[in-house]
């Protein structure tokens, strides 16, 4: 297939894909088995979702005032015009749904004809209601935002059962001056989505978003903006150039975000490189390079520092953390710092940010801060968070066996003190 994110190949036959995806998604909830009858992207997504039960309904967690005091609040507020006017007719034709989704998978505005509003609330695909993959398994929303990437699902794709009669097509957003992941757009309907033409529209009203931000952005001359959460290698935008880098250059970049004071080229090399492996040589031709890749008027020497005003989403995350916004903090980040990163420097630096962050939100105990937590993937497997989020939810609440069952497994893959943390748990 030319696009690996189109549902369907040229000329395939709709029920007999249904019925091949259908059979292997059976055979996968059976056996587990990753099937290769099914797209890489629906594959993988299937894998991350294996914990959720395959008949659930995804959580609403956000109604009545808090749903309009999060919306109004959200950038992507200043947007729905846009997504009025692009997907309107989409939203009203009487077979198609208009959704918009922040960086978690809550819905903001899901808007179309009536009668097909009725029919999405039997699943919940209603504003305030969670649909990341963690909650509500694979979908188009919630894999577009786990990948970061446009992509349709289509009918038997969807994790969930209740959803498997719909075929839906989105794509994120992103901040333009940060690269931030602010949610996604998606438009929802019949098997006949699985088109080009829905992909491509979805995809056209995400870079539409993004230009429309970045017109309504103030200018911030001279200001570098880094991200390198939740990437291995890093993006630098200053000045109307978007620069990615390599492993090398960014982990480079990370430490000299770390100390804005700069940096001497000893301490770096000991950053990048430890003790027992300091190239002064390398290290010295890898500046160079990265001089020639930011521009002379970026790069200082003597000592090594970046030139003029610098923002990184994950001094970003810290600095919301020493606000009191663990909310804030926990909503601007993605993901660890480079995570494929071992350099000594970055590796401090990571385990400083996600230890803060994880500090703060267990010291909350609020539950939908937990479940952000946890469905991250420096959270997934945190026993103490899933032990918080048990004790945070009421005996009722549907994401409560949810968690005591991930509490099981790491347990059982921990083999410490089961009995005891179970017991705490569930009392």
């Amino acid at each position: 297939m030319a696009d690996p994110w189109l549902a369907l190949e040229f000329g395939a036959d709709p029920a007999e894909r249904i019925a091949q995806v259908g059979a292997a998604h059976e055979a996968f909830l059976t056996d587990g088995a990753a099937p290769h009858r099914v797209r890489e992207v629906v594959r993988r997504s299937w894998e991350r979702s294996a914990l959720l039960d395959p008949e659930t309904t995804p959580p609403v967690e956000l109604a009545d005032d808090a749903l309009e005091r999060y919306r109004a609040a959200h950038p992507l507020s200043r947007v729905l015009p846009l997504f009025r006017d692009l997907l309107g007719g989409i939203a009203q034709d009487g077979a198609h749904l208009m959704a918009v989704c922040d960086a978690y998978g809550r819905l903001l505005w899901v808007e179309g004809h009536p009668g097909v509003l009725r029919h999405a609330e039997r699943m919940n695909f209603v504003p305030g209601a969670r649909w990341d993959e963690p909650h509500a398994g694979t979908n188009a929303p919630g894999t577009a935002l786990a990948v970061d990437h446009s992509v349709q699902i289509f009918a038997t794709e969807h994790f969930s059962r209740r959803v498997q009669r719909w075929t839906c097509a989105a794509a994120p957003i992103h901040d333009p001056a940060t690269g931030r992941l602010l949610g996604a757009v998606d438009i929802t309907g019949g098997d006949h989505l699985a088109n080009p033409q829905s992909l491509a529209l979805v995809r056209a009203t995400a870079r539409a978003a993004e230009a429309f931000l970045a017109g309504a952005a103030p200018v911030e001359p001279d200001v570098v903006h880094v991200s390198a959460l939740g990437r291995d290698e890093a993006e630098l935008r200053v000045g109307g150039r978007r620069i990615r880098l390599g492993r090398r250059h960014s982990e480079l970049l990370v430490l000299l975000v770390d100390r804005p004071e700069g940096r001497t080229g000893e301490q770096l090399g000991l950053d990048l490189y430890g003790d027992d492996r300091l190239h002064p040589v390398t290290l010295r031709a890898e500046l160079s390079r990265l001089r020639r890749v930011l521009g002379p008027e970026l790069l200082d020497s003597r000592p090594y520092r970046l030139r003029g005003r610098v923002r990184a989403d994950f001094r970003t995350v810290t600095d919301l953390l020493e606000h009191g916004d663990p909310a804030g903090a926990l909503d601007a980040y993605p993901g660890s710092l480079l995570p494929g990163s071992d350099a000594p420097g970055v590796t401090r630096v990571r385990r400083l940010v996600d230890g803060q962050l994880r500090a703060a939100v267990l010291a909350t105990a609020d539950p939908a801060l937990l479940a952000a937590w946890t469905a991250t993937p420096a959270g997934a497997d945190d026993l103490a968070a899933w032990e918080a989020l048990a004790r945070a939810l009421p005996p009722g609440a549907p994401r409560r066996p949810l968690a005591v069952t991930r509490i099981r497994q790491l347990l059982d893959e921990y083999d410490v003190g089961r009995a005891t943390s179970l017991q705490r748990t569930q009392n």
